[in-house]
């Protein structure tokens, strides 16, 4: 079984992704979208962002076709695939799906189009079906990934093999001896759509020393149980084979995908709602023994597919607990676990999770919860180097969280790094969030969400069918107070029938007054609305942490030596092109010299070196001498006169040519006008 599981510097992303593509073939060639702020800092954080998940996509983790996971005999080899992440290189049956709702087919819809191939094989008489993987129990998530696709591409011909391999698979499922269908509920068995690993689920059906498995399905009590995630993709699976049958022309077919979505969206609400805590529960044992425990995806899929009605809705975003840097998987800990020992899939955040459910926040028009949560995986992202599987739901550190290994014994996962449908989930934050993408038959709607600080934004070069789009979204909230259609008076839609480029702007009204961050300035006026300090809603210049600063070049959160302030510190200075950027919040905008003090752990023989630049400009050269023998000991720097301009000037160390670096870094203080 798989274990499963600077400001400057935006540019040079963007251009890397763009001079990888344009040596792609021409299937795949296309310049990515771009994404700009009128305010700097939310440029700094949701830019940023974007352009390291761009990068992500479609390049770190975009492979050359490969003949092994053509089995559909579908696929175009002049295309390539999107593999899981940077330590899986399959596609994988839910990345693959995921991935491509996500992101993939409305970026580079012949990728997607090869990725959901890269997961379908045929039978020994032909037919198509979605590949059984270790996850065999959720394989019909493809069948919502499928249908995204076509409403993204309108390819009919794709449709009609997409259709075929949906019958199929839910023939298969519905037929299964495990994961199959209980009928005594009315609902399908087998493990959550999510959880493959045993830490996410409570005793019972685990046990206290996770003594059977690793795994989830080697335990009875899983294989036969039934759980709110897999239920409700599947719930989705028979609403999209009921779309693409109409599509079809085959609506006896349709009628039949449609009776037996509605008898399971029945038995979920039945089984699974529960009013005492306002939200669904968790698990349902084969003994009717019910866990009321929270489960992030299940909670997103209830409103993203329309599980739950519009009272449930509302009630699952008032009662669902989040965690301090995002929604968990499932909650709370396990009596097993703990705050300083998660479990991998228990009370830790996953960024998969996260972009579902800021796509259900978005659908429910809470702009302030869809803005945090957004706010949230951008500065994981951003203190990190990118997108990696799993994160510390407490402290932010990049972590892949515990499994039990007998009576004493807890193995601590690592957490992969460049992990593909943790940046499609920001990628889609920002595509059917912020800027509210809606895709139907008959075109492309909007339905933005703007939260109040964020400033107005503005994507470019986004291709949706034939046409190349340029959206601006100006002011802040929820409801839409004119659309613009190249300078015309429009509705909120672009038809699937338009070509060439044109320019979409939406003015937005109604943004609710929020203090996101809590440090008691008004999200409007708050230059940093997400992220609590003292100067103008701004850190403080003072005592700015490494861990919170823009760290790329594989430069990431650790706590694995005591000593550190904040949350963590940061580590991963290691090879030419790593970096720690700290932006300091000035209370002016005048140009003035100052001094930048360190605190770092060296407990290397000899001094080491990095450089320091403000604004993109190398100062110098700047020494970091040895602290001590320990890496838990730690020392401090000031390097003087040091040139700043601009109320928000960055300030970063780097690996350059001639550097030696390897060190780590704590916090960075500036004094001076």
């Amino acid at each position: 079984m798989s274990p499963r599981r600077w400001i400057g510097r935006v540019l040079l992303s963007v251009v890397t992704v763009c001079g990888v593509l344009s040596g792609a073939s021409p299937a795949t060639a296309a310049t990515p979208p771009s994404l700009r702020f009128a305010n700097p800092d939310s440029q700094a954080l949701y830019g940023t962002a974007y352009a390291a998940a761009l990068d992500n996509l479609l390049r770190r983790n975009t492979l050359a076709y490969d003949p092994r996971h053509n089995r559909s005999g579908l696929q175009d080899p002049a295309v390539g695939f999107v593999r899981a992440g940077g330590g899986y290189q399959q596609p994988w049956t839910r990345d693959a799906s995921i991935n491509s709702w996500n992101a993939a087919s409305q970026l580079s819809p012949a990728l997607a189009e090869n990725t959901l191939w890269a997961v379908v094989d045929r039978d020994s008489a032909g037919a198509l079906r979605v590949q059984q993987d270790d996850q065999q129990w959720d394989q019909v998530v493809w069948l919502t990934a499928a249908w995204h696709h076509y409403l993204v591409t309108g390819d009919r011909e794709f449709l009609g093999n997409a259709y075929d391999t949906a019958r199929n698979t839910l023939t298969i499922r519905e037929n299964a001896g495990s994961a199959g269908f209980n009928a005594t509920y009315g609902l399908f068995t087998g493990a959550s759509f999510f959880n493959d690993g045993i830490a996410g689920y409570p005793a019972p059906p685990a046990d206290a020393t996770e003594s059977v498995s690793t795994g989830s399905m080697p335990w009875p009590g899983i294989a036969s149980g039934m759980y709110l995630s897999t239920n409700e993709v599947y719930y989705a699976a028979y609403v999209n084979a009921a779309n693409m049958a109409e599509r079809l022309g085959r609506a006896q077919e349709a009628a039949g995908h449609r009776s037996k979505a509605a008898a399971l969206k029945a038995a979920i609400n039945r089984h699974f709602w529960n009013p005492a805590t306002g939200l669904y529960d968790y698990q349902l044992l084969a003994d009717g023994t019910r866990g009321a425990y929270q489960e992030g995806t299940g909670l997103a899929f209830a409103i993203l597919f329309g599980v739950a009605n519009p009272a449930q809705a509302r009630s699952i975003v008032a009662n669902a607990r989040g965690m301090k840097w995002g929604m968990p998987d499932t909650f709370p800990h396990w009596d097993r676990y703990s705050e300083a020992q998660p479990g991998r899939h228990n009370a830790i955040v996953w960024p998969l999770v996260q972009g579902l459910w800021a796509k259900a926040l978005a659908r429910q028009g809470d702009q302030a919860k869809f803005a945090a949560e957004t706010a949230r995986l951008a500065k994981l992202a951003n203190n990190n180097s990118g997108f990696w599987e799993i994160y510390n739901g407490t402290t932010g550190v990049v972590d892949g969280g515990y499994q039990r290994l007998g009576d004493t014994v807890k193995f601590h996962w690592g957490s992969e790094p460049d992990q593909t449908w943790s940046a499609t989930a920001f990628l889609d934050m920002v595509h059917t969030g912020l800027f509210g993408l809606r895709y139907g038959d008959a075109g492309l709607t909007f339905a933005p969400t703007l939260p109040a600080g964020w400033g107005d934004v503005t994507l470019r070069n986004l291709r949706y069918r034939d046409a190349d789009l340029t959206i601006s979204l100006r002011g802040a909230g929820t409801a839409i107070r004119s659309v613009t259609v190249d300078g015309r008076p429009a509705r909120p839609e672009i038809p699937a029938t338009l070509t060439g480029a044109h320019t979409v702007e939406i003015t937005l009204t109604g943004a609710t007054g929020g203090d996101r961050d809590g440090d008691g300035v008004a999200d409007a006026r708050d230059r940093c609305p997400d992220t609590a300090g003292t100067v103008s809603g701004c850190p403080a210049p003072a005592h700015l942490e490494a861990e919170d600063a823009l760290n790329t070049g594989g430069v990431k959160t650790n706590v694995n030596h005591t000593g550190y302030s904040g949350r963590a510190f940061v580590d991963g200075l290691w090879a030419q092109g790593a970096s720690s950027a700290f932006t300091v919040h000035r209370a002016s905008a005048g140009q003035g010299t100052g001094a930048v003090t360190v605190r770092y752990a060296n407990a290397h023989n000899d001094a080491r070196t990095m450089t320091l630049s403000v604004n993109g400009s190398v100062v110098r050269q700047v020494s970091f001498p040895k602290v001590s023998d320990s890496w838990d000991a730690w020392g401090t720097v000031t390097f003087d006169g040091v040139p700043v301009n601009g109320r928000d000037a960055v300030v970063t160390f780097s690996y350059e040519q001639g550097d030696t670096g390897a060190v780590n870094f704590d916090r960075l203080s500036y004094s001076g006008s």
